[in-house]
């Protein structure tokens, strides 16, 4: 299953960096995907964020090199992408349950995480409804908000966009559709990574319909270009299509023989159906 030794070959450049600076590009180049669907599909196989994981990694470390008593705190600290001794105090206490100077007691143990390494497991017998298209260039029109990404969570604003947006351009929206996928879009596209924050990132979320229709103000227009499409249909809730996603990257990408084709995610809803779109190449 080459999505999984691709995981594993990025894990095993994460491990070899832990103890400085590691570089995400690197780490998405090892698992020959995008640093956005890298930690997704990180967090859905492992069930926790990637940097979760490194955290509890170093946090491991760490508290081997404390307890031999070879370094000072401060050293350890730097060593370990901390630039004071108060946030990585802070770190080592949620991991450990205290401080980081009081590792000498003898009363308290210490917790320890192993390095991760995936496998393909058999996770029961529910089946997934796929379908592969190739589909032609085509359009998406609609609302565009730039939405911060961290932990997969989604982001207030996005909700606020939904929780805002009123039945008349629901409807505006719904009479410009004219193309498969049908229905309204909700559309992932072009991840950028936070230089500042490790953990964070952003990416474009458009709330739309597919058209050959030309594009009214105030919406915007998105190309997508010509792919493979592996399509997802699901029955239900919001949290139903959350579940397929999830099960998608952990289930399906690593027993499949094709890969993320870094183009945007599509999910369409109608009438209580979706359909979750993702763009595949072949392995």
């Amino acid at each position: 299953m080459d999505s999984l030794k691709q995981m594993n070959e990025a894990i095993d450049y994460i491990e070899k960096h832990l103890d400085n600076e590691i570089d995400y590009s690197q780490v998405a180049q090892k698992a020959q995907c995008s640093e956005y669907h890298f930690k997704r599909m990180f967090s859905f196989l492992a069930g926790i964020p990637l940097s979760e994981y490194i955290r509890r990694r170093r946090m491991t470390l760490a508290a081997m090199e404390l307890k031999s008593g070879s370094n000072k705190i401060i050293d350890i600290a730097l060593k370990y992408g901390y630039s004071s001794p108060n946030s990585f105090a802070r770190a080592f206490q949620q991991v450990h349950g205290f401080m980081p100077s009081e590792i000498k007691e003898q009363s308290y143990s210490l917790k320890s995480y192993p390095k991760l390494t995936f496998q393909l497991t058999v996770r029961g017998v529910n089946e997934m409804d796929v379908r592969m298209i190739e589909k032609k260039p085509f359009s998406i029109v609609g609302i565009k908000q730039r939405m911060k990404v961290k932990d997969n969570d989604v982001d207030p604003e996005v909700v606020k966009l939904w929780e805002t947006t009123t039945d008349d351009t629901i409807q505006e929206l719904a009479e410009l559709s004219d193309l498969q996928p049908p229905g309204i879009l909700h559309v992932l596209t072009n991840y950028t990574s936070d230089d500042e924050d490790e953990n964070e990132g952003e990416i474009d979320y458009f709330f739309g319909v597919a058209t050959t229709k030309a594009t009214p103000s105030p919406y915007t227009r998105l190309e997508v270009p010509k792919h493979t499409w592996a399509i997802f249909e699901v029955e239900g809730d919001w949290e139903a299509v959350e579940t397929t996603w999830q099960r998608i990257y952990s289930e399906w990408f690593p027993s499949s023989k094709y890969e993320h084709a870094e183009a945007p995610e599509i999910v369409s809803s109608k009438d209580e159906v979706s359909e979750i779109w993702i763009p595949v190449r072949k392995v």
